[in-house]
């Protein structure tokens, strides 16, 4: 898959396991924060990005330093997919 349209689909996902109706995919950029600052997460929207990366991309994260170093933005996320993916 190409990397837009990961990115695209990256956005939706979290759209939609995070029940941000307000937001469109366009509204979050790729490299804003996914937390603080930036889209404004928390620790149990970090438990949700987990479970979907597990579900829809196979990827299992156990340590959570390396959660911490992948969920950072959606780049991060999408070079860790496109690294790591099983499904």
């Amino acid at each position: 898959m190409e990397k837009n349209n990961l990115k695209i689909q990256v956005k939706e996902q979290i759209i939609k396991y995070l029940n941000l109706t307000t937001l469109k995919p366009e509204d979050i950029k790729d490299e804003e924060p996914l937390f603080g600052e930036g889209l404004g997460l928390d620790s149990i929207d970090s438990l949700e990005l987990i479970v979907l990366l597990e579900r829809v991309y196979g990827i299992k994260i156990t340590d959570p330093k390396e959660g911490r170093k992948i969920l950072v933005n959606i780049n991060t996320m999408v070079d860790y997919i496109e690294k790591h993916r099983t499904l």
